[in-house]
């Protein structure tokens, strides 16, 4: 909706992987609004800068290129219904004429020039002899085994457990060595509706995240010198903590009075800290509060220390410092470290397999010619050189896969997996011909067709009244996901629950159905799509409630709550036009009312300017 002002208070934007910088598409979209027409001889447009940003960033946000016009073709079951239901047209001619399809045999070309680039690169590594290449192809396959099978043991003792205490932990190939483990917290949910929703669902982001108090310098105080570091600690307590490298470069009085405001820092972050080396001045090293993943973890000590419940302050920090240094003077040959099996408790047969085999591999590899007669500097460069020339040649492999697939019809196996799925649950004969089910899907195309459809065919609606049947039906209009641990069916009336389960128990028919016929779905999660948090406030809207009301009962904004219901009316509309193309009356009049008690008030006006 137009506005006379639009103001930008981040830069950012969450898109369901990750926080980046809005594009110029974006931009222009949302501050192309600014300005009313008839009411405005111009539109103001205000941008908050909360970080630090590179001209040629703000640069691309304000005058980059338009957004790249990618296809997101897909083909729906109803799609695929209505082609069929026409007499000599293949769903096939459409998928080789489609847009998607030409993009892909369009880079298919570059794809092949870039495998033989690539190809070419490889030929010409010199890695060594015959003989040599052989043993560094042995010693390198022994090598990738046995980094594999330590990555499965590391998950395995990696889980997090009250037994942790000193970690070993590297950020970006840094090592910042010993740290205190202070707080483990699990992964949640993404908490966010439509897109962005399921991608953070569906994201690789871990599983846990680690608060850890590790050694370092600021980076700061290796670059700014003079007066510019003491303008600099002014800010310091607004950086992430860890000890600023700016104190290397900084003496006098000015350092005095830097390196009483250190302290304050008590969050790091490689992007502002560096790990403590043994030269630096122990004035200038700090412990800091890094958040790290597992996969941060080098190693995990069976020491334990005492951690303060709060490690903000300085003093409480400056202890944790003192233990972790005498335990590491009572331990001069090394920390002793967690035994998976005696400390852990880890019994799994498939551990037990994993430690003989990693064992006898790493005996395997120190026995190994290249390791027993070969000097190491020679190992290690035929070793690498063997390595980068075998990664060469996989990435122009994978090229040309990828070259090769795309030359091919797209989804031409997703095509035939979705008409045995169409055969089976009866939308279409032996022969393709449609069948009553499938006039019935035809339909549809707002929510899930193959569940409204087996929903209308088990009889559900039938036995529930207009109201029931609408509510019942927002949980395929409504997309906004709850918290993890949230229950949206708690204390929800038995009138409105009987319902959702049948439901549940189509939709699990339904996919079940596919998996059978090849689909990758994932049953767990074709169920979450159907979200009863709105069934209440909906049943409460066609009794007559005013908005305002209804609402109260959700825990959504009003735009979520006025568009769950209009793409509700387009499902009932939908619905009742299917209904009459199958001739069942009480069906459609059951719709028909259902659409009357949807469409009114505020939530279907014409225009909000009233």
């Amino acid at each position: 909706m137009p506005a006379k002002t639009v103001v930008f208070t981040n830069t950012r934007k969450w898109d369901g992987k990750e926080f980046r910088w809005v594009t110029s598409g974006e931009y222009i979209q949302m501050s192309g609004r600014a300005g009313r027409r008839g009411k405005d001889d111009r539109g103001l447009v205000i941008q908050m800068l909360d970080e630090k940003m590179e001209p040629s960033v703000c640069k691309g946000i304000l005058y980059g290129d338009p957004d790249p016009l990618n296809s997101s073709y897909r083909i729906s079951y109803n799609m695929l219904l209505n082609l069929m239901r026409v007499e000599d047209v293949e769903p096939e001619f459409l998928l080789r004429a489609s847009f998607h399809q030409f993009q892909r045999e369009k880079e298919a070309p570059a794809l092949i020039t870039k495998a033989e680039e690539l190809e070419n690169e490889a030929e010409s590594i010199e890695v060594g002899s015959t003989e040599e290449v052989e043993l560094a192809k042995e010693y390198y396959q022994m090598d990738q085994q046995l980094l594999l099978i330590r990555r499965k043991i590391a998950k395995i003792v990696q889980k997090p457990t009250g037994t942790w205490a000193l970690l070993d932990i590297s950020i970006e190939s840094q090592s910042f060595g010993w740290g205190v483990l202070t707080a483990c917290k699990k992964k949640t949910g993404g908490g966010s509706g439509g897109d962005a929703g399921r991608l953070a669902a569906m994201s690789d982001a871990p599983a846990y995240t680690l608060e850890v108090l590790l050694p370092c310098v600021d980076r700061h105080f290796d670059e700014v010198d003079g007066t510019e570091k003491s303008d600099d600690l002014k800010d310091a307590p607004l950086l992430i903590p860890c000890v600023d490298r700016h104190f290397d470069e900084v003496d006098g009085t000015e350092k005095s009075d830097d390196l009483k405001d250190a302290p304050l820092l008590w969050r790091g972050s490689v992007r502002f800290c560096r790990p403590a080396k043994p030269d630096d001045d122990m004035e200038l090293v700090s412990m800091r509060l890094f958040t790290v993943t597992l996969e941060n973890i080098d190693r995990i000590s069976a020491v334990r220390i005492f951690t303060p419940p709060a490690v903000n302050t300085p003093e409480a920090r400056k202890k944790v410092s003192m233990s972790v240094d005498e335990v590491k003077k009572r331990f001069p040959e090394g920390l002793p470290l967690l035994d998976p099996i005696k400390d852990l408790g880890i019994e799994e047969d498939e551990f037990k397999i994993l430690m003989d085999r990693a064992e006898a591999l790493a005996n395997r590899l120190s026995s190994h010619k290249l390791a027993a007669e070969y000097p190491e500097v020679d190992r290690i460069r035929l070793v690498q050189s063997y390595e980068k020339r075998h990664e060469t040649k996989e990435k122009a492999r994978l090229l040309r896969d990828k070259a090769r697939s795309f030359q091919t019809m797209a989804m031409k196996d997703d095509l035939k997996k979705m008409k045995r799925v169409l055969k089976k649950i009866g939308h279409v004969d032996a022969n393709g011909v449609i069948q009553t089910k499938g006039r019935t899907a035809c339909e549809i195309n707002t929510a899930n067709e193959l569940v409204v459809t087996e929903l209308i065919f088990a009889g559900v609606f039938k036995s529930l009244t207009v109201e029931q049947c609408v509510a019942l039906l927002s949980t395929m209009t409504f997309d906004e996901r709850g918290k993890d641990d949230d229950d949206p069916t708690a204390g929800m009336k038995s009138y409105l629950l009987n319902p959702f389960n049948k439901l549940q128990e189509v939709a699990k028919t339904v996919a079940q159905v596919q998996v059978a016929c090849g689909l990758d779905v994932d049953e767990d999660d074709f169920l979450a799509q159907f979200n009863p948090g709105m069934m209440e406030a909906v049943f409460a809207w066609c009794k007559g409630v005013k908005f305002v009301d209804v609402q109260k009962m959700t825990g959504s904004f009003e735009g979520t709550t006025i568009r769950t219901l209009r793409r509700l009316e387009e499902l009932v509309r939908q619905i009742t036009v299917a209904a009459k193309a199958i001739g069942d009356k009480d069906l459609e009049t059951k719709f028909l009312d259902g659409g009357k008690l949807i469409k009114r008030d505020i939530v279907f006006c014409n225009s909000l300017y009233l």
